[in-house]
């Protein structure tokens, strides 16, 4: 990636970081901190391991469209390198910061990744796994929100309220899944660029980049086709990876209520974990979703019968975790990239 684009995401995502640092309440961090104590850095740890999940899923889809095109004649073979995974867990890492620090969330840590790709196996070969691996962590969340959706039938008492929110959760998942899969079939950035070339504000710009990249465009989306259809076991690898990323990572949410509940359940951990991403994704538009994790994590507190203190104190802890990995991110942006 050139100089320029590289302290470009840095100066932009510092600058954001800076901003949302300052919304912060200290006091109540800092009480926050006091009261989690070694738990708070078994937090911190965790992340460390579940970016490898999140890397390898990336990591087996990069290796997979490696064995495609041996199998045929590309125009990128000749600039290839191996992508080692420890420098694809930085650029993991770096992706994500970017995306928490951007309104709309994809729009910052997709660019990086594919600019910091393709010097190593081409900008179409780039840009397919980058799609690929994002429709891929997008899909298990869907997986995620229905799996909880049982789990909460199973172990929970359901009410009339309840029972409407979870069938109209379970029907848009469930509509989701299958545009998911339709597109893992058969490609997707065509079907998104058509989509878009009919929303009033954007459409002449879409139309433009479509005509301009059809050739491109297209060779992605047999390159998306291509891993469901040939290497389904792949595609399997990288959802269910993803998928398990979820479900482990309530462990954060079971460390920090364990501070202030001893008799924490695991299962009530996944369900708040299930319900505040539920939340925080609608409101995808807010630089690391501020304020709608927080309420998130009030409302399924409060709707797993927990104190609001509860619910405040896991919300203040897993924020700053998610201030300090974005800030490691955007560190390695800068210090951890060689030319």
């Amino acid at each position: 990636m050139k100089k320029k684009y590289q302290n470009g995401f840095f100066i932009f995502g510092i600058t954001v970081l800076l901003i949302m640092v300052t919304q912060l309440d200290f006091a109540q961090v800092w009480a926050g901190l006091q009261r989690a104590g070694y738990w708070f850095v078994a937090v911190i740890v965790l992340w460390f391991f579940l970016y490898m999940f999140n890397t390898s899923a990336w990591y087996i889809i990069i290796n997979s469209q490696e064995e495609q095109s041996k199998n045929r004649i590309s125009p990128d073979l000749s600039s290839e390198r191996k992508v080692s995974f420890w420098w694809l867990y930085k650029i993991t890492i770096s992706g994500f910061a970017l995306n928490y620090a951007t309104p709309g969330g994809l729009m910052g840590g997709e660019p990086y990744r594919i600019m910091s790709l393709s010097p190593k196996i081409g900008t179409e070969r780039a840009s397919s796994s980058v799609i690929l691996y994002a429709m891929t962590h997008i899909f298990s969340h869907f997986w995620f929100w229905m799996l909880s959706i049982l789990l909460y039938i199973v172990t929970q008492e359901v009410n009339m309220p309840m029972g409407i929110m979870l069938t109209s959760v379970g029907a848009f998942c469930t509509a989701a899944i299958w545009f998911f899969i339709k597109g893992y079939k058969k490609g997707i950035t065509v079907r998104c660029m058509g989509i878009l070339s009919h929303f009033p504000l954007i459409k002449r710009k879409a139309q433009r980049f479509f005509e301009n990249h059809k050739e491109q465009l297209a060779s992605i989306d047999r390159q998306i086709a291509a891993l469901h259809n040939q290497n389904p076991r792949t595609f399997v690898s990288a959802v269910v990876l993803e998928l398990a990323c979820r479900v482990v990572s309530a462990l954060e949410i079971y460390f920090i209520l364990l501070v202030i509940m001893p008799d924490a359940n695991y299962l009530q951990c996944i369900l708040i974990l299930a319900f505040t991403s539920l939340f925080a994704n609608m409101l995808f538009f807010l630089p690391l979703q501020l304020g709608g994790r927080e309420g998130g994590f009030l409302m399924s507190a409060k709707g797993l019968a927990m104190t609001a203190s509860a619910g405040i104190f896991v919300a203040v802890i897993v924020r700053l975790r998610e201030l300090i990995w974005t800030a490691i991110g955007l560190l390695l942006i800068k210090f951890g990239s060689k030319q």
